[in-house]
């Protein structure tokens, strides 16, 4: 059994580089929700340094919410956006003799599109674009899963350690209670029963059947680093090799 272990980078968290040890595939920012061209340059370095897969993690133009505000702009131009910011990390990864692996939109732009089809439809298309052997990562089970099979291209089912489920699969609003899994414990036994099982606990108690091929650790938390550190422990007793391949 494998997994691929992600998280975002370039976001101003000041463990980018330690996180990226314990990782297998990074998500780096585009400018639009965060990061600028310096924290992308530096961001492919430390990923290429680390030998992890590099990705981009395209956003809304919402810097002062940090991407996390809903938007509800024509598919044609989050098309337009989304192609500006994957082309930008691509050109920077190439620069350094790096190669983009895989795409996966950030925060609300995510959410929004694991339910709405003509969103995920305009972000696979983006990336189809601009290079069709990118892989999209995307909210296991979503419309963007359903959208990247539709464009013929690779997809990558992603579930969340520390994030709360609600019964339709979707991941619980940040601004609602159960929303983040303070527990490492608890955040730890999610994870192996849906990397394992196929499935997770909803916050209101069913269990929702899930695909695992990639699981997202936030980087920004207080404990990152420990938390991953752990993940990792847990996958090696298991036997759960963890790679991008």
């Amino acid at each position: 059994m494998k997994i691929d272990l992600n998280a975002d980078l370039g976001e101003g968290s000041g463990s980018d580089r330690q996180l990226l040890q314990l990782v297998t595939s990074a998500n780096i920012a585009c400018g639009f929700h965060a990061g600028d061209a310096q924290t992308m340059l530096q961001s492919v370095r430390w990923a290429l340094e680390s030998g992890v897969a590099i990705g981009a993690h395209p956003g809304f133009p919402d810097r002062e919410n940090f991407g996390r505000t809903a938007m509800q702009l024509p598919p044609e131009t989050v098309c337009a956006q989304v192609i500006y910011q994957i082309g930008a990390l691509k050109a920077i990864t190439e620069s350094e003799g790096g190669r983009l692996v895989h795409v996966k939109p950030h925060g609300m732009l995510y959410n929004q599109a694991a339910l709405d089809a003509e969103l995920a439809e305009a972000i696979a298309r983006a990336v189809k674009a601009v290079d069709p052997s990118l892989i999209l990562v995307g909210l296991a089970n979503s419309e963007l899963i359903r959208a990247a099979e539709r464009f013929g291209l690779s997809s990558r089912q992603e579930v969340f350690a520390d994030r709360g489920y609600q019964a339709d699969g979707t991941l619980v609003p940040r601004s609602q209670p159960g929303a983040m899994i303070e527990s490492d414990q608890q955040a730890i036994e999610q994870t192996l029963s849906m990397v394992q099982h196929g499935k997770v606990r909803a916050v209101s108690g069913e269990e929702v059947a899930v695909r695992a091929d990639s699981v997202c650790l936030h980087g920004d938390g207080a404990h990152a680093l420990e938390f991953a550190s752990r993940l990792r422990e847990a996958f090696a007793a298991q036997q759960i090799s963890v790679t991008s391949q």
